[in-house]
């Protein structure tokens, strides 16, 4: 057997030319004074996104695909429950939500509808009742926005292990294509006393709400795309009630039917459930803007910061309209300081915020505060409190969040409670 470590034996030509090349960028590092940023590991193979053991420039890499993919490094996933699915917002980038990653909210699971079969139906207080297939609502004009949905139940509190996503991972971003209601409107000829409609879902719940008629000339929209591509079944496949700004339970998923009268239905839904319990025993019933709100996302749960520069990052949003600014405070709320919104600032868009501050290692409060462009201001839960007494029910709960930052660098939720 031939002796690989005999003297004189010829060295590969590519073991020459790696071993040069990890040679001169040591040398290069070396004599340019490189420094590792803060907090940076050794330049291991997988730390410089190699596989470990493989040069990636050496082997040919995936051919072109049918369909794209994340990076396996990269594993954002939704916190599912029986009813619902969190959107992972500490880990998001700017104010999209991938498709696969925009939160769920089910009273009866997903159903299963083929688009050749779907049908909606619109009557009661109209000259022409009508029923309009999924190819119908794509030959009328199309439109598309950017806009949020929330559920109306957005707000968990009660430990200091809490990420964005469990405390209101309940809302999510996409742009939204579809035909407007009022178009269909006009086509079926609604009458001019019809106050409210009736938006009915196909899901085995049979999911109700009744709406303001008005709200469907405005800017509500029948739903068939979603950033860019058919739109998810999780989310009303083939289409959906869409109502900009709105809870998200009156965005109708699956929607079969509209009827229109001149009164809501008062349907199970927003009899039992979707109604709020407020001071001296009053109930509250069709609140449908979701108020102004913000949450930072950098730094949080169960991120680990160092002293010196920190960028803090988040989303604010409002169903009212465009958020005017978001204030920043770093010392537990007694002082507030203007965030940078990132533009487009949108009209009842999520809005990504950034605020450059200097920590000097201490341990501190930090917290964001978002104002609308109505002059609505975030509340504290103390005067969410004071307005609506200790029994209000957990809907539109949208108070500034609380983050403790340690003198180890690492980040808790401030947990609030107030019954």
């Amino acid at each position: 057997m031939e002796d690989k470590n005999k003297p004189g034996k010829k060295i590969p030509r590519r073991t020459m030319l790696r071993a040069a090349a990890v040679s001169a960028a040591a040398a290069l590092m070396g004599a340019t004074g490189v420094q590792r940023a803060p907090g940076a590991g050794a330049l291991t193979d997988t730390a410089m996104g190699k596989i470990p053991g493989i040069d990636p420039t050496k082997v040919p890499g995936t051919l072109p695909g049918k369909l794209g993919t994340r990076s396996p490094f990269e594993r954002p996933e939704k916190k599912p429950s029986d009813i619902s699915a969190r959107t992972p917002l500490q880990e998001l980038y700017g104010i999209i939500t991938p498709s696969d990653l925009h939160f769920e909210r089910s009273h009866a699971g997903v159903p299963l509808i083929h688009p050749d079969k779907y049908e909606l139906l619109i009557h009661g207080m109209v000259e022409r009742p009508m029923i309009f297939t999924l190819r119908d609502l794509k030959r009328f004009p199309a439109v598309s926005r950017i806009a949020f949905i929330e559920c109306s139940g957005n707000f968990r509190s009660g430990r200091e292990t809490m990420t964005p996503q469990e405390i209101c991972g309940l809302t999510s971003q996409s742009e939204w294509t579809g035909v407007m209601l009022s178009t269909l409107f006009r086509e079926v000829g609604v009458h001019p006393k019809a106050t409210w409609f009736l938006a009915e879902g196909s899901d085995a719940a049979v999911m109700t709400r009744s709406i303001p008629v008005e709200k469907g000339w405005k800017d509500a929209m029948i739903a068939y795309g979603q950033n860019g591509e058919a739109i998810r079944p999780e989310q009303g496949y083939p289409a959906r009630l869409f109502l900009p700004g709105w809870e998200g339970n009156t965005n109708v998923k699956w929607i079969r039917r509209i009827e229109l009268s001149d009164q809501p239905f008062m349907t199970r839904e927003e009899t039992s459930k979707y109604t709020e319990t407020i001071r001296d025993h009053k109930i509250r019933q069709f609140s449908f803007d979701m108020d102004a709100r913000s949450i930072i996302t950098y730094p949080s749960y169960p991120q680990q910061v160092e002293k010196g520069w920190i960028e803090i990052r988040g989303i604010a949003w409002s169903g009212r309209g465009k958020i005017d600014r978001v204030e920043i405070s770093t010392d537990a709320g007694k002082h507030w300081t203007k965030a940078v919104l990132q533009e487009p600032v949108m009209d009842k868009a999520h809005t990504y915020f950034r605020y450059l501050w200097y920590w000097d290692g201490k341990p501190t409060e930090i917290m964001s505060l978002a104002v609308d462009d109505t002059g609505y201001r975030q509340p504290t839960l103390k005067q969410l409190v004071q307005a609506r007494g200790t029994d209000m029910g957990g809907y539109h709960v949208n108070p500034v969040t609380a983050w403790m930052l340690k003198s180890d660098g690492t980040v808790l939720f401030k947990p609030e409670k107030w019954k």
